[in-house]
């Protein structure tokens, strides 16, 4: 292991730790939380000692690295940042790092060619995406899906890290029904990504069934002991979504079969991106429509898919799904049924010929 990746590792952690700021860091309490994910992660087991955590700390104030973080000591004894916002993971990469980003993405691209790896072809090109912009590069040859606004982002890495050493989270969440926050236990499990938005699966320390959060709604968190983390025991969690669109699932939800009929102009679109992995195509009409099936949960997820289609999609089974959606559509429906809309209604354009 290269002195770089070592250091690399004890500066991440270095930085996790004066993230949270619910609790008082020591130089003893770094060295031991440094001390934990190296032999985490590269397997070492005589630990740090507290020269390198000291010389670390300057590195990191000074900009050596780029780095300049706040780091400053509390009653001569705690560590912490003086701007709570503050992580070296918002600083721009270095040239150094940069050249070190594109001999990885020449790996992965010399990878991209073998059978194993060949859905590996999306990171690849958003990796480069974003080191071209990393480097101001004046062309622009490809625009990916983003949304700057988003937020949640900053708590993935931490409940990452949660996940991977089995540590249980105190979670500060407020989620859109509720008008106050709440605090509770929980152990995680799985980070789930669904159009662009962050989930984490977890069980609460104290309920039996699976939750799930939205990141953009958690306001804070904080690691309790790992003595008290409960490991998740059902199934895979790629057999547990795989009858899944989105996250919106629970341990006692099925499967169901749906059919959906899909008019003539909007069959080449759903066939060419399928709804789900388990859609096929059931039967083809001589007037162009298509009858499809999909064996999929019930959910929120996949009831926003079919509205997105509008009168193009029609739901032909189940019933409880149909009349779910009649309802919805008639709602929706009365939004727009003044006088002044009915008398100036125009059909739906087609879609753009893509």
């Amino acid at each position: 292991m290269s002195t770089n990746k070592a250091a690399l590792i004890r500066y991440k952690t270095i930085d996790n730790c004066l993230r949270q700021t619910h609790r008082k860091w020591t130089l003893e309490d770094l060295i031991d939380r440094v001390s934990d994910a190296l032999y985490e992660f590269e397997g070492i087991h005589n630990g740090v000692s507290k020269r390198t955590i000291q010389s670390d700390i300057q590195v990191m104030r000074s900009n050596k690295l780029g780095y300049n973080a706040p780091i400053i000591v509390l009653k001569r004894k705690y560590y912490t940042y003086e701007d709570p916002a503050y992580s070296i993971s918002n600083s721009p990469l270095t040239h150094n790092d940069m050249e070190k980003m594109k001999e990885a993405v020449d790996i992965l691209k010399h990878l991209n060619g073998f059978a194993h790896f060949e859905e590996m072809s999306d990171m690849i090109v958003r990796l480069e995406h974003n080191m071209a912009k990393q480097a101001n590069d004046a062309a622009t040859s490809i625009q990916l899906e983003s949304n700057s606004l988003l937020k949640g982002l900053n708590w993935i890495t931490p409940i990452h890290q949660a996940i991977r050493e089995r540590i249980p989270l105190l979670i500060s969440y407020k989620s859109f029904k509720s008008k106050q926050a709440t605090e509770s236990v929980y152990y995680p499990y799985l980070l789930k990504e669904y159009r662009n938005r962050w989930f984490v699966i977890t069980k609460p320390k104290k309920g039996r069934i699976l939750v799930t959060l939205a990141l953009d709604r958690i306001l804070d968190i904080q690691e309790m002991a790992k003595t008290g983390f409960v490991p998740y025991e059902g199934v895979s969690f790629d057999r547990y979504y795989a009858d899944t669109i989105g996250v919106t699932k629970s341990e006692r939800d099925r499967g169901q079969r749906v059919t959906l009929e899909v008019d003539a102009r909007t069959a080449p679109y759903v066939e060419t991106k399928p709804l789900h992995a388990s859609q096929v195509v059931v039967n083809r009409r001589e007037d162009g429509k298509i009858i499809i099936r999909l064996d999929v949960v019930l959910n929120f997820e996949l009831e926003r898919e079919i509205l997105g289609f509008g009168e193009s999609v029609q739901v032909l089974s189940p019933r409880l799904l149909r009349n779910r959606l009649a309802s919805r559509l008639r709602r929706a429906y009365n939004n727009y049924s003044s006088d002044d809309t009915k008398n100036n209604a125009q059909t739906t354009d087609p879609p753009p010929n893509v």
